[in-house]
């Protein structure tokens, strides 16, 4: 037996109290390179306690819908920010955290130019890109400690399109 989760559009409203999306929006802060790049500038809160930011590439294998949500994990000791290295849409599920279990996910599908930066506990999905090549430059918390907890689901959840 399985739950539902219908899949929604990544949005910086519906998707802040998990962390950011990293994404352009509206006017650049500063224009820069000879007048020939607009910084969108400090777009994501990099918490990594007492460790050091690390950047990694992850190449994740493609996933297919409907996906079956599980596993999902968090990061007690620091944030970690996906940036895809595509423009091909993917999946990103959060869960709120209640007294430490995860709560109801939600599943968002992210477009082309769209990054998150998920915050430091924030339960969430493993990678989840829809199509190859599944390359993600990641920026997350290099340092002592262990700073990853998994949680199974006694009942999977499913992942599906909205009916058009």
């Amino acid at each position: 037996m399985t739950r539902q989760l219908i899949l929604q559009p990544l949005t910086v409203e519906a998707f802040a109290p998990f962390g950011e999306v990293l994404e352009v929006r509206g006017a650049p802060d500063k224009i820069i390179n000879q007048g020939m790049c607009g910084r969108h500038h400090d777009l994501a809160d990099l918490d990594f306690g007492d460790g050091r930011a690390g950047i990694s590439v992850f190449d994740a294998t493609p996933r297919a819908l409907p996906f079956t949500l599980d596993m999902v994990e968090r990061h007690p000791l620091g944030a970690q920010a996906f940036l895809p290295m595509h423009q091909n849409p993917y999946l990103v599920v959060v869960a709120p955290d209640n007294a430490g279990q995860p709560g109801r996910p939600q599943a968002f599908l992210a477009g082309p130019g769209q990054g998150v930066n998920y915050h430091r506990n924030t339960w969430h999905a493993v990678c989840c890109p829809l199509s190859a090549p599944g390359l993600f430059a990641v920026v997350d918390r290099i340092g002592d400690g262990d700073n990853l907890e998994e949680h199974w689901f006694d009942t999977a959840w499913e992942v599906v399109e909205a009916a058009e």
